[in-house]
């Protein structure tokens, strides 16, 4: 039986800590280098606590999501500093994963891979934040892929961000998502090198004028 198919328009809005379980969702059913990881997981939240959630309650965090009329579909997760998110994630949001999730545990190595992770607490790059202190993920299901969403959630998260006079973004892509980083460089994102587990692409953000701080301020 082919999937339902949504009879409603697609909307944005600011997602809220109330809708974590979607981004949890929408995270498992693309974090297959984009494609579905349920048959990964046996926890199927582990990965979007640590890819999505977080973005609902960080410092310096904007969230959006895209919804139809058969639920959230995708989104899009920012830090404005990279570096005060990951110090606020060793501080607050990794020591409760910690204990639910000991080292060594993981039921599937998809799960394993995961626990590392929220052990390992990875820094990135000071030289790389220097210039480029932002950093996004987005997620989008099927259904809305390929309609325009990916880029209108990115712009408006960009836009945000630059009016915020925050200096560049950077982004961690899986090499085996050819598309994914062909979207990003569509998108403007140049190389930044990288390694054999994650390509980075980035952009230096325009300085906010006089007439978008004004207007941000009235909003």
């Amino acid at each position: 039986m082919p999937p339902p198919t949504p009879t409603a328009a697609p909307r944005m809005r600011r997602a809220t800590p109330e809708d974590a379980a979607d981004l949890r969702r929408v995270c498992l059913r693309t974090g297959a280098a984009g494609r579905d990881a349920t048959a990964l997981h046996a926890d199927p939240d582990v990965l979007g606590e640590v890819w999505a959630q977080p973005y609902l309650h960080g410092p310096g965090c904007l969230a959006l999501l895209v919804e139809d009329d058969l639920g959230v579909a995708g989104y899009c997760v920012a830090t404005a500093d990279t570096a005060a998110f990951e110090d606020w994630l060793e501080n607050r949001w990794w020591p409760a994963l910690r204990e639910r999730h000991p080292r060594g545990s993981g039921a599937t190595p998809a799960d394993a891979a995961v626990v590392e992770r929220i052990h390992a607490g990875p820094r990135t790059d000071p030289a790389l934040l220097a210039t480029h202190p932002a950093h996004l993920h987005v997620d989008l299901l099927p259904r809305l892929q390929g309609g325009g969403w990916g880029r209108r959630l990115v712009e408006a998260v960009l836009d945000e961000l630059a009016a915020d006079g925050v200096a560049g973004l950077h982004l961690g892509v899986d090499p085996r998502n050819p598309g994914a980083i062909a979207f990003y460089r569509r998108l403007g994102l140049q190389p930044l090198g990288g390694d054999e587990g994650v390509t980075q692409l980035g952009t230096l953000l325009p300085r906010p004028t006089r007439s978008t701080r004004s207007t941000r301020s009235t909003t």
